[in-house]
Order: structure tokens, then sequence, then C-alpha cells
């Protein structure tokens, strides 16, 4: 007792009957003839009945097996075969559905006609060489034209009993040609070109039947096809939308194949061999409309979505799609989306597992896991922008600081400061503008700055001009660069700049050892976001932003002079993730993003509101505050005790400096300063 009854004999049946095989329902297959059973393997789960059946035979069929249903994939133009299984199943009250093969795409400069007789009558009206694709069967009717065998090249399956039966038809010779599809377009192209072709008939067999590619090889070779309609106007289903009946009818399990492609940027020149397999091989693409529509097949079923939720919620919803393909710019481990969809495809499933794909053979728990209901996700790297790129200026990549500063916050004028090389990916077209006028801005218009725009495309722009000659360019998104700098600092691991390096004024300035010691109790990560309430001349906020280099600082200060001091060491210091906010605090600060840090190295008075005000942007904030006076060190106090602080620590410092007088050197004390640390611990 089988479930399903299908009746294959097109790529359509084909596929339908391994579908329900590989989902364990119990299925038989009917073809008409032996060459077509060559096409499935029978196995515990699909039988093959090779013959043709008349409607009485499939009546006795239905009834001896009494399937769920039946399946009837025959080919377009089998016309008698449909009428014969829909009767048959009206007769025996069985379940009856139509898999359709999906129409191709019209064409305005092709020709439509309803039958072969039509196709002849509107050929014996032309001139020129006509290619026949329409297979032996439909050969007899062409024989009435005028002078057609010196016009017509038959194109037919090379079965001896095939041969024979056209040549007596007066096709022979080179106007018989005896070759087993599949055609692609560029073979049918070729065809067209041996026989100086003006003409290609064919019927319209859909996508899987090879007819856009006959279509696009003729429009290609100036050829005008003749399409001769479907006999029939049937309505049912599409391969897709059978499949995704199955599941629903049987409470089938989605077992997807998902790989994730780095596909290069773009050009199908860049794929690797494994990429264009896996895209070959796919049902369903998935991804950026540029990415898709470089790489996509003809045929091929696309959604355009690079967002994560949206794509799995899309995956869930069509589990008609066995083989999927979601391809990412790049490669796959390199700035790419795959890590957050990776997260997405894998939250909340204990079935989806990623599929290891290192040339090792799977061990045999391995292979029963794979026959499990587990979706299988495939990672296969790509060709990243920064391999192709820094082989295309002829640099070495292993010696750069790579970043990327496409949609994120990224300091580059930090990395360019301190590393010789710096390769990034940018996103705006004014991205290399804008670089190049802040590097202006500190003192480095010299440095060099490679630009690729569209790499790998056919509009492909790779050029180099010192920072100095780009502050106005206007290009194109899609760009990376490469900015060399020859006089590259070395970054301090610590802090401690001089007194002396910092331009100086009037503005009170925290000294080196005070600087040093409030640092190193800030423990400040590369990341941090920092506050510098009373910045003076901006020394300790300069040191925040070289230490914090991929972070962020605000220095706040509300004396015009001192602001105007710390916008010149800003610069002489390259700090680009220094932002000075003129203003007193706590109102200047209420604005501003939430601190992971704070100084506080002046608070007019305001100790304990500027305090209140950072645990409301971020309960764990780590605050180091400066003392001179007693009153504030008794103020700083009862605000720890007030707000509860759970670490809460003092210190004292005292400092001296030698100075020389005469051939003695004395030392000179400074003011002593407390050194405040407040935190309440967290993640």
């Amino acid at each position: 007792m089988y479930k399903v009854l299908v009746f294959a004999g097109t790529t359509e049946g084909y596929e339908i009957c391994r579908f329900l095989a590989d989902h364990k329902i119990e299925t038989k297959g009917f073809v008409a003839t032996e060459y077509g059973s060559k096409s499935l393997t029978e196995n515990e789960f699909l039988t093959v009945q090779t013959g043709r059946l008349d409607a009485a035979d499939m009546e006795e069929v239905f009834l001896q097996e009494k399937p769920e249903m039946v399946l009837d994939a025959t080919h377009p133009y089998a016309a008698e075969v449909t009428v014969n299984i829909r009767t048959a199943c009206e007769n025996t009250q069985t379940a009856y559905y139509r898999v359709l093969r999906e129409a191709g795409e019209h064409e305005d400069r092709a020709v439509y006609v309803d039958s072969v007789q039509a196709a002849a009558d509107y050929l014996d009206q032309t001139q020129g060489s006509v290619l026949l694709t329409t297979g032996s069967k439909e050969l007899a009717g062409f024989t009435g034209m005028k002078d057609y065998q010196n016009r017509l090249y038959a194109r037919v399956l090379s079965l001896p009993n095939v041969m024979k039966a056209c040549a007596e038809l007066g096709f022979e010779g080179k106007h018989l040609i005896g070759m087993q599809g599949p055609f692609s377009r560029e073979l049918n192209a070729a065809m067209l070109r041996q026989y100086d072709c003006r003409y290609l008939v064919t019927k319209d067999t859909g996508k899987a039947g090879g007819f856009q590619d006959k279509i696009d090889a003729a429009l290609e070779c100036d050829a005008v096809p003749v399409i001769i309609g479907r006999p029939l106007k049937e309505e049912g289903m599409s391969v897709r939308e059978c499949k995704r009946f199955l599941t629903e009818h049987f409470g089938l399990a989605h077992r997807p194949h998902i790989t994730l492609l780095g596909i290069g940027m773009g050009s199908q020149k860049l794929l690797t061999v494994q990429g264009k397999n896996s895209l070959d091989q796919a049902d369903l693409l998935i991804g950026a409309r540029r990415m898709v529509d470089s790489v996509k097949r003809p045929g091929q079923d696309v959604f355009v979505e690079y967002r994560s939720q949206e794509i799995r919620d899309y995956i869930d919803a069509h589990p008609e799609y066995d083989n999927i393909v979601i391809v990412l710019s790049g490669d796959v481990g390199f700035y790419s989306g795959a890590r957050k969809l990776l997260e997405v495809l894998c939250q909340d499933s204990a079935d989806l597992r990623v599929q290891r794909k290192n040339g090792s053979e799977k061990s045999e728990e391995e292979r029963d896991s794979s026959a499990q209901n587990n979706t299988e996700i495939e990672i296969q790297c790509g060709i990243s922008s920064v391999v192709y790129f820094m082989s295309q200026i002829g640099l070495s990549w292993d010696d750069a600081k790579i970043v990327s500063a496409h949609g994120r916050g990224c300091n580059l004028i930090s990395h360019i400061c301190y590393a010789e090389k710096v390769f990034s990916i940018l996103g705006t077209s004014d991205g290399v503008a804008v670089l190049a006028e802040k590097l202006v801005k500190y003192g480095m218009g010299d440095v060099l700055l490679y630009v690729g725009e569209n790499l790998s495309y056919e509009n492909e722009k790779i050029f180099v001009k010192p920072a100095s000659e780009l502050t106005e360019y206007k290009g194109d998104p899609l760009s990376v660069i490469c900015a060399v700098n020859e006089n590259a600092g070395t970054r301090l691991e610590t802090h401690g700049i001089r007194d002396e390096e910092f331009i100086r004024g009037k503005a009170p300035m925290t000294k080196e050892e005070v600087r040093t010691v409030s640092l190193s109790k800030l423990r400040l990560t590369a990341d941090s976001v920092c506050y510098d309430v009373g910045a003076g001349t901006g020394s300790l906020s300069v040191e925040m932003a070289l230490r914090a280099h991929q972070g962020q600082v605000w220095a706040i200060e509300k004396k015009e002079d001192a602001v105007e001091l710390i916008h010149r060491n800003k610069v002489k210091f390259a700090a680009d993730n220094l932002e000075i906010v003129e203003g007193l605090a706590p109102e200047a600060l209420k604005d501003l993003p939430a601190p992971t840090h704070a100084f506080i190295g002046g608070s007019s008075g305001n100790l304990k509101e500027i305090v209140k005000l950072l645990l409301e942007k971020n309960a764990h904030v780590r605050i180091v505050i400066n003392c001179i006076t007693l009153e504030t060190v008794s103020e700083a106090l009862e605000t720890a005790k007030e707000f509860g602080f759970e670490e809460n620590e003092i210190v004292q410092l005292s400092a001296a400096r030698s100075k020389a007088i005469g051939r003695y050197h004395m030392m000179m004390g400074e003011n002593p300063i407390y050194i405040i640390t407040l935190q309440n611990p967290g993640k």
C-alpha cells in the first residue's frame, strides 16, 4: 500500500518522488519508458513502475493501492495522459493533484503559435535556417514545409529507434542532430551559429525544460524564437508549492540544507569552485539585491533580504525549499553578517547544527545524526576585500591593521597615527574625503591613501594619492582604503605624557604624577566611554582618548580660554575621539551617552548632583575624583556614603620634583592630592 502515487516522466516528477522518499513517505513512481526509469533509484520508500497505462489500467492500480493521493507530474504536452489520470481518479474517488512546470518568461521579440502546424505555416512564409528543438514526435508536422530538408535542423534524442524514425521523415546528415540534454545557453547559441539559423522552434516547456536557455541563446544570436504554446490551460501546483503542500499534509519536518556562502566582492570570476557548485544546486537564493543579482542562476527562486530575522522567518514559512544558499559579500569571517545570521538561525533550535566541512569522513554517529530532523548549516568561505585589494595594490596585508568603519564606530585616525599600514572598509560616498580632511587637520596630510571602489566589477577603480589631495573627493560608498603612514609613531602601553608636551595656558592642569595615578585608578579599556568633568587644559582628556582609542571621551569645561586649550591639545595629539563640551556640569552632561568611566577634576560645588546624574546614566560607572581642599574631600565622602558605593577608596598623593639651585638640587613639593575612587561593581 502506497501513500502517494506519482506519475513522473519529467524532472518535476522525479524531484517529487525523491522528496517523498527522503521524508520516508511510501511512494510509487510511474514512468512511461526505460529511459525515464533511469532517472529514479528505488529504495525502501520508493518503487518505480515502467510502462504506459491507459485509463482502465490506472483505475485498477488506484483501486488496488488505495493511495491517499495521486500526483500528476507528467509533461505539459502529455495532454491525453493527464486526462486519463484525472478520469481514473474521479472514477475511483482518489484525491488528484496536478503538478505543473513553471512557464518560461515571455519575450517581446518571440512569435507565439498554438500548435506545431501553426509553427510550420508561419515558418513557410519566412526564409533562413531553422533549429527545431521540439523533439522527434513533432517532426512530421514540419515535413509539409517547402524545402524543409534543407532549411530545418532537428535536434532529437540519440536513441537508435528515434534516429531511424527521423531519417524516414527525410532528416539526415547534418540536418539531424542526436544529442542528450540538458542544453546550456552557450551550447544552444553555438548550434545556432554553426548552422546559421535565423529561427529556433521550441515548446514552452518551462524552467526545468531548459526553455529560458533556448530563448536567451536565440536572442543572443539574433534568431527569432518561435514558441508553441501549451495545449491545455491547466491549473495546478508548482514543484515548490507541491512540496509545501506535502510537508503540511504529512506533517513533515523541514530539513533544509542551508549554506552561508561568501561570494567575494561580487564578480562571478572571484567565486570559489565550491561556491559555484553550491549556487548551481540551490533551489532558493537569499541575499541583498546587489549580491543575488550577481550570482543567481536562470530560473532560480530568489528572496531579496539581508536582515537575519526576516531570513529565518522566510525559511521557516517555506518548507518547499531543500537547498538554500544565503550569499554574503566578501568572506563569511571578515566583518560579515554571517555571525548575526548564525545566531538567529540557531536560536531556540536544538535541531540546527553547523556542518563540519573539512574534507574528513563523517563518523557513523554523525551520519546517523544527519539522518534525523537536523537542519544543516554549511559555511563556505569567500575572498575578502582585504585579500583582493592588497594584492591589487601590491602590498602585503599580514602586517597591516585591519578594521572596518562601515556601519560601526572606528577611530581610524588613532590607528593611522600608530600603524604604518591600515586597511579599512568604508561605507559612504564622502568617507575618503572625511578621513582625508581629518588627517590634514592633525598634521598627517602626507599619508598616502590607496582607494578601491566597486572592487571586481567592470567599473572597478583603484588609485593612490596623498590625503591632502582628497579632502573634497566624492566616490562610491562601496569602497575600501589602505592608509600608508611612513611616520607612524609607537603607541605607549601606559599613560605618562610629560607635562611639557601639552600646550599650556592659564587654565589649571592635572600634573603628570597625579594624572598617572588617577588614570591607573580609572582602569580604562580600549572602548571605554569617558567623561572628564572640569577638564582644564585637557591633559587628562587627551590621555583618556589615547588609551580608550576605540571608545569616546567627552571633556566638559566651563571656561572659554580652557576650552580653546583643549581644542589645541586635541589637534596636537590627534585625539579624534575626544569631544569638547563647553558648559557647567551637571547640566552639560544630560544629553551625553552613558559613561563607563568618569573623572571629576573640578565640580564648581556640584559634586553630589554630578555623581547622582552619572549613576542615573550608568549604575556601575567607575568614578575617580581629585580633591585638593579638605572641604572637597569631606563633600566627596558624604556623597560616597549617601549613594552607598561598594568600592570606596581614598589615596593621598604627595609628590615632589627636584629643582636645580646652583650645583645643588632641592626637592620642591607639589600640593597634596586626594584621589578618591568610587564604583558599584557590575558587568
